[in-house]
């Protein structure tokens, strides 16, 4: 398998990002030797928060009920009892003027429902990933999404909002995408308010990872320039 420690090392060390990278694979089933997720999260994001901090495990659909927007975005389906919390939570995000109904179909979703949901920080993953999940500051972010642009694997989306769990299905089915949160993501897995999202498809992880260390250097020497500039033009 690909070394994927290498691969997160090499990219915080470029990048210089503080936050761990989360792993996320769809599968059919899970991985010997990886362990099931025991207890509960209030939000399918929440999964993320214990991956970043460094726990490996997998989730099954029932594990993410708890959140009817994560539970759409990854196409699983409520139970019977439960099935109309989804509308309900719509309910109150329009009722309260958070979001319009008519956004709603424009989500981006899972195509089919997964078996089991793997999370892992990047370098300890034991399948190839989906998708990973960075985290950083805009300054930081931005040499990311610079990485994945000079790959040529940074989708034509602008950048996403609400729910930020729309962020994994719209990075497998278009590419790298940056995501701002949103506040119950926020509230979940402790991002900082100066924190942003960056989403690449697992399969485009070692190119990015390529790039990084070139863009890296490039912005370094821009940044001289700039401020030579700045020095040189700037009248008061």
């Amino acid at each position: 398998m690909t070394d994927y420690r290498g691969i997160e090392q090499r990219i915080l060390k470029a990048l210089g990002l503080a936050r761990r990278p989360v792993a996320v694979s769809f599968r059919d089933s899970a991985p010997a030797g990886v362990a099931r997720f025991t207890g509960s999260e209030p939000s399918g994001c929440g999964f993320w928060r214990l991956a970043r901090e460094g726990r490996t495990f997998f989730t099954v659909p029932s594990d993410h009920y708890n959140c009817a927007i994560g539970s759409h975005t990854h196409s699983i389906a409520l139970p019977p009892d439960r099935s109309k919390e989804l509308d309900q939570t719509l309910t109150l995000m329009t009722g309260i003027g958070y979001i319009k109904m008519e956004e709603v179909a424009r989500i981006p979703r899972l195509p089919t429902t997964p078996g089991v949901v793997i999370y892992a920080p990047l370098g300890e993953t034991p399948v190839d990933p989906d998708v990973v999940l960075f985290v950083g500051t805009p300054g930081r972010v931005m040499l990311l999404q610079e990485a994945a642009l000079r790959t040529g694997v940074a989708s034509a989306l602008p950048g996403l909002g609400r729910p930020t769990c729309m962020a994994l299905p719209a990075a497998l089915a278009h590419g790298a995408v940056t995501s701002t949160g949103c506040v119950g993501n926020r509230v979940y897995t402790d991002l900082d308010e100066n924190e942003l999202y960056v989403a690449i498809p697992g399969s485009a992880l070692a190119g990015v990872a390529d790039e990084a260390v070139t863009i890296a250097s490039a912005n370094a020497k821009l940044a001289d320039y700039h401020r030579s500039r700045r020095k040189e033009l700037t009248r008061l």
